[in-house]
């Protein structure tokens, strides 16, 4: 499905009803938005795992401007506060009120800059796998302890030049330390993703947004309940970043879990682990 917010076709799909019939009553269920990574990926990474909140939330994922099925758009538009303007476009339109956003990575960076530009607007926030500013010397050292001098050195030339020969280096060496097991669903799960690099290279390369980003001192004016999770393996947004986030949201509901011998998405590797925290936000957030 589509629909226009802020001139953009955003593509969207829902796993489950927001009324679930409970006796004489129909209950209402929270709204769980799922972000997806990257950018340049789509939510089908994000599928089928989180399906599995069908019966305390109404799951719904978006492919977020310029990413996946949602339709072109212009790149000056690919941007934290764009995108995360869309997110409260597209709840306001859809009449989506106080709604739980769960965002991974990149996605997680789209929650931070929604919850700061739109505070009070979500019921929850997660964080999942993110960081408030890159650091790039967290970065290369957890490579440097995964995989040696030779990942460490890859990391580094991605990271900073960002060519064509980094790149495929990275995805053939760096990629594979971002989680402690394999995908469940292995080559069929990646194949599904559709991949839009014009947006990867347009956010992340060298000098782009993405390392000029620094939420921290914004986050202090988050009032919402605020769930943080990390894994202690994860190379690519350590866990101190994951740390940084907590540390910089405003006392009261908030909490971090950091997961043992879990990577990039702990719930990858531990969904037994990582899944029941999820959970039980998203019922406190149910009431």
């Amino acid at each position: 499905m589509h629909i226009s917010v802020n001139g953009q076709r955003i593509f969207f799909d829902v796993v489950s009803a927001g009324l679930s019939p409970v006796g004489a009553a129909m209950r209402e269920k929270p709204a769980l938005i799922v972000l997806h990574g990257g950018p340049g990926f789509d939510h089908a990474n994000m599928r089928p795992e989180f399906d599995c909140f069908a019966d305390v939330a109404q799951v719904i994922y978006l492919d977020h401007r310029g990413n996946g099925r949602s339709h072109p758009s212009d790149p000056a538009t690919w941007t934290l506060d764009q995108w995360a303007d869309d997110i409260a476009a597209f709840c306001d339109a859809l009449g989506i009120v106080r709604p739980i956003i769960f965002g991974q990575s990149f996605g997680g960076m789209v929650a931070q800059a929604y919850a700061v530009r739109h505070p009070g607007h979500a019921g929850g926030v997660i964080f999942s796998s993110t960081a408030a500013r890159m650091n790039l010397p967290a970065i290369l050292d957890a490579f440097a302890r995964l995989g040696g001098g030779n990942a460490r050195d890859i990391a580094e030339r991605f990271w900073t030049r960002g060519d064509d020969a980094a790149i495929a280096d990275y995805m053939r060496v760096c990629m594979p330390l971002y989680n402690t097991r394999p995908r469940a669903g292995g080559e069929e799960a990646a194949q599904r993703v559709i991949r839009r690099m014009e947006v990867f290279r347009h956010f992340s390369l060298p000098g782009r947004e993405m390392w000029r980003m620094d939420f921290r001192a914004a986050l202090a004016g988050v009032t919402v309940p605020a769930l943080v999770l990390s894994g202690d393996s994860d190379p690519v947004t350590p866990a101190v970043c994951s740390q940084e986030i907590f540390d910089a949201l405003p006392g009261g509901h908030k909490a971090l879990h950091v997961f043992e011998k879990t990577g990039h998405g702990a719930y990858r590797d531990a969904p037994e682990r990582v899944f029941p925290v999820v959970r039980g936000f998203v019922e406190a957030m149910a009431g």
